[in-house]
This record gives structure tokens, C-alpha cells and sequence, in this order.
């Protein structure tokens, strides 16, 4: 299979009116969100999609790296939204991906909180949001998305969560370009559903995985274990420790029990 990228290839008959309207692609780079800070810095527009085959230090959530080799997806998305809409984001990039993945395939994909997204239980995607927040004002956002496509079990075996790609899951390989279209069109409808108004509170919160599952979540030094009973409207975790008590967690790792 040819799985050739472009940005004149996904920009042929891509539908869309804010996210992907212009798309730098690169065979190589050391991160897409980097290219894509540098590009939100000099205000160019909002939509822009930075593209590459390959990642050498790309950067994921808690200051882990992200590595993209060939034949997967490594893209970041520059945005200018409210800062009401701040939180939105993961659950609006989450939702785009797991739409694409299974509008492609027959697989079924499930989120753990906040926004890895899974296919039986192992992590094919990875999100990252980097903003620059001023004065209660978003001066940029930078969405970045990993997702294994073509990966073989060498490539993910060195991985410490356990991952897995679509061509592991299915047993052969998928066009890339065809779930980027399909990502790009979604996070562009997603968009403009939570920038006029509307929420995906809901369908984000019907997918989680983690929800009523004992967990260990590390939130800054601190470390604790409970039952994650429920998610709030601005996306944070509420877990029921052993004592009671109740757990508002923002931001952190959470992994299953």
C-alpha cells in the first residue's frame, strides 16, 4: 500500500473551514507542537496543521517523550479559542480521533481519562494541549496528536504503557491519509459545536474507561489510590478515596487497577 503524505494529498477534498485549511508537512522533525508554537508566535492563522512522517522528540503529557517513527500519525493543530472553551479542547480532540479511527476500521475505541485514547485496553493515541494563557486570555493553543497507525510490535515493546497500534489490531495496514481527512473533518465539526456554544461533555464522558474503576492517580508529589466515581463539566476527575473522602483532580496520571 502506498501511504504517501502531502499537504496537497490531505488538502484534496478535504472539506473543512477552520481546522486544516493550511497544512505544513515535513518528512522529519523533532516536534510537530515546537513548529507549531513557533508558527502560533507569528500568529499565522488559526487551523494551521503541522504534519510529519517522522518525530525524534516529540513531547507527551507530564514531560514524557512521544516518539513518532514511520508510518504512524504525528500532527499539532494551532488554535486561537476563549478560554472558555480551554478545557474542551482534550475532550474534542479525543472524540475526533476515536471518530476517525473507528470510521476507518471496525474497532471500537474507549478514553482514559483525560485523553489517551485506547483499543482493547492498550494507549494508540496521545494528546497533548500546550497554551499560553495571559491576563484570563488564550494567546494560542497547540493541539498535539500521536497516533500509532502502522506501528509492529519491535517498534511499541520498549514502550512502558501498554500500546498498541491499528495495524496490530486489525493485521494490516491502513492509509494514514485517509484518518487524517477523517480526524482533521471531525475536530473541525467538534470545534465548531463547543466555539458556538454547544458541548461534547456528554458523548466524552459515555466513552471513559475509567470511570467506576479503582485507580492510582500521581497529581504533583502527591500520590492516592480510590474509585473514580465521576467526571465534572470542566472535565475534572472526582475519586472516592478509601476513607470518604472526595478527589478533585485536574490535572494528572491516572492509571487503571
Amino acid at each position: 500500500m502506498s501511504d504517501m503524505l502531502s499537504a496537497e494529498l490531505i488538502l484534496d477534498g478535504l472539506d473543512t473551514s477552520i481546522i486544516g485549511t493550511r497544512i505544513l508537512y515535513y518528512s522529519t522533525v523533532t516536534s510537530t507542537n515546537e513548529i507549531a508554537m513557533m508558527e502560533a508566535e507569528r500568529g499565522e492563522q488559526q487551523g494551521t496543521v503541522v504534519i510529519a512522517d517522522e518525530q525524534t522528540a516529540g513531547r507527551g503529557r507530564l514531560k514524557r517523550t512521544w516518539l513518532t517513527p514511520e508510518g504512524n500519525i504525528a500532527l499539532s493543530v494551532v488554535l486561537y479559542p476563549e478560554i472558555r472553551i480551554l478545557q474542551s479542547l482534550i475532550m474534542m480532540a479525543s472524540l475526533a480521533v476515536s471518530h476517525s479511527i473507528e470510521t476507518v476500521t471496525s474497532l471500537e475505541t474507549q478514553i482514559k481519562w483525560p485523553n489517551d485514547v485506547l483499543i482493547n485496553g492498550r494507549k494508540v493515541c496521545g494528546i497533548l494541549i500546550e497554551s499560553d494563557v495571559r491576563n484570563e486570555k488564550v494567546h494560542y493553543a497547540i493541539l498535539g496528536i500521536g497516533i500509532n497507525v502502522n506501528a509492529g510490535k519491535n517498534v511499541l515493546s520498549g514502550v512502558q504503557t501498554p500500546a498498541t497500534s491499528i495495524y496490530l489490531e486489525t493485521g494490516k495496514e491502513m492509509s494514514r491519509l485517509q484518518i487524517i481527512r477523517g480526524l482533521l473533518k471531525s475536530m473541525d465539526n467538534l470545534y465548531h459545536t463547543i466555539s458556538s456554544g454547544g458541548s461534547v461533555f456528554n458523548e466524552w464522558r459515555d466513552r471513559l474507561v475509567t470511570l467506576g474503576k479503582e485507580v492510582r492517580v500521581t497529581s504533583g508529589e502527591e500520590i492516592f489510590e480510590g474509585i473514580a466515581e465521576l467526571v465534572d463539566t470542566d472535565g475534572s476527575l472526582l475519586v472516592r478515596s478509601p476513607d470518604g473522602s472526595l478527589n478533585r483532580v485536574l490535572a494528572g496520571d491516572v492509571s487503571l487497577r
